[in-house]
């Protein structure tokens, strides 16, 4: 029943795992796999910097001035903690290409590392400081997920906005090591902020929500530090967090808490730039396209049997922009199959009109299949009758991590390099695999500028 109170202490425990998980020592893949979240979200925060909305939050924040706190990533200037968490949560996830989760069911790092970061970077926390903090937030976020969801998403709420506004608190308590009492009241100022609909998707307003997270979930633990209160059982109390925003609370998923002890042990990267939810049609048709050697004049037909969740996040039947692009399961797969590019630089706003792409998106047909979650099964029909089918799901994290590495810094230097320079994107990925031996940021910082900007010491 809709609004059922949860008769569980969650907001407590939220606060106390994460205190046991900052004063704790991460396991080593979990250490790597933290790193490689930090890579990714570099890369992709770099890349989106320059995108329009991101432009159009710069002017913004020059508009309104501020305390020359934290770096903003790839325009050589600096901001306060709030306005740098701003400005990098919405340019981290300008492009969608960042990592997600499906217990959190949205994007984890986007937006907790931009909180971390402003306010690491401010404070003049070590490496190994940021890496708790950035695991105790994904922790979090991941954790409430298991309580919140399906029926959290399924109501129209975005995961990575609401539930990533908590993840950002809890990221952010960590590094100001705050007590019990200010973490569940960080918590809660964060409940009370938590915000953001789905049905913004193909928008600007997406990455502003990463962008709010941020901002939102660390001015809640600061707030929280200087002894700002609010209602310390915010996520389960009658007409809180959970009582208003999800119809079904698992309390039982939430206390078991994730599959071998770290939702970070199930992260996913994307290596296309739309939607995760497209990424099983577009991985089927490139395998199909390379196995049998297709070209679009050989395919009549292409229909995708897709998880009914996929049908409310990324089905735009006729996309106008390259934000609805990514969004458009229709779109992607022509894409995929008129070309092997889907990266960030395929997803234009002329790329969507283009007549022989628009023509391709019309033979492809979307039903659900049935299942909530799970695979895409995609079938090609050719013109010399044959139906070809594949099916794939690519909701499976890695296992071999080092070849995870390699891929996310390929990935990197791909998108970094336009904006900072091949040599300095290498710098990076050197100083980000041993991040937990800084004893600030500030030799990462240093090389976080544009490629044509000075770079001070």
């Amino acid at each position: 029943m809709h609004g059922e109170r949860v008769s569980a202490p969650v907001t407590a425990t939220l606060a106390s795992l994460g205190q046991e998980l900052a004063g704790g020592e991460l396991p080593g893949d979990a250490l790597f796999l933290a790193k490689q979240c930090v890579l990714d979200w570099v890369g992709v925060t770099l890349a989106g910097s320059v995108e329009p909305l991101s432009e159009l939050l710069l002017a913004e924040i020059i508009e309104q001035g501020g305390h020359d706190q934290a770096t903003l990533l790839g325009r050589g200037r600096r901001a306060s903690t709030q306005q740098a968490a701003l400005f990098n949560g919405a340019a981290s996830h300008a492009l969608d290409y960042d990592d997600v989760n499906t217990a959190m069911a949205g994007h984890p790092t986007v937006p907790v590392m931009p909180a971390v970061f402003s306010l690491a970077e401010h404070r003049g926390a070590s490496g190994r400081d940021v890496i708790s903090a950035f695991v105790v937030g994904f922790e979090t976020e991941c954790r409430l997920g298991l309580l919140m969801n399906p029926g959290h998403y399924a109501q129209g709420w975005h995961a990575t906005a609401t539930l990533g506004t908590f993840g950002s608190a809890a990221a952010c308590s960590a590094l100001l090591g705050l007590d019990q009492e200010r973490w569940t009241h960080a918590l809660g100022i964060a409940a009370t902020q938590a915000a953001g609909l789905k049905s913004m998707f193909g928008t600007m307003c997406k990455p502003f929500h990463a962008g709010k997270a941020a901002a939102n979930g660390l001015l809640a633990a600061s707030l929280a530090a200087r002894g700002f209160t609010s209602n310390p059982e915010a996520v389960e109390v009658e007409q809180g967090f959970a009582w208003t925003q999800t119809p079904e609370p698992q309390l039982e998923r939430f206390f078991a808490g994730p599959p071998g002890g770290f939702a970070l042990r199930s992260v996913l990267f994307k290596y296309h730039a739309a939607c995760y939810g497209t990424h099983s049609a577009i991985e089927g048709v490139l395998r199909l396209k390379a196995a049998n050697h297709l070209s679009p004049e050989d395919v009549t037909a292409i229909h995708l049997s897709v998880p009914e969740a996929a049908l409310g996040m990324c089905n735009i039947q006729d996309p106008r922009t390259g934000l609805e692009g990514k969004f458009s399961l229709r779109f992607t797969s022509a894409l995929a199959l008129a070309s092997d590019d889907t990266s960030e630089t395929a997803f234009t706003d002329s790329a969507v009109r283009d007549e022989a792409l628009r023509a391709l998106s019309q033979r492809v047909s979307v039903s659900g299949s049935g299942e909530a979650q799970g695979g895409t099964e995609v079938a090609i029909h050719l013109s010399d009758g044959r139906r070809l089918t594949e099916r794939v799901d690519v909701n499976t994290p890695a296992t071999d991590l080092d070849l995870q590495w390699s891929r996310l810094a390929t990935k990197f230097s791909g998108l970094a390099t336009p904006i900072v320079g091949a040599r300095r994107a290498a710098d990076i990925i050197d100083v980000i695999s041993r991040l937990e031996t800084l004893g600030s940021l500030s030799e990462l910082t240093r090389l976080l500028n544009p490629h044509h900007a000075m770079v001070n010491s």
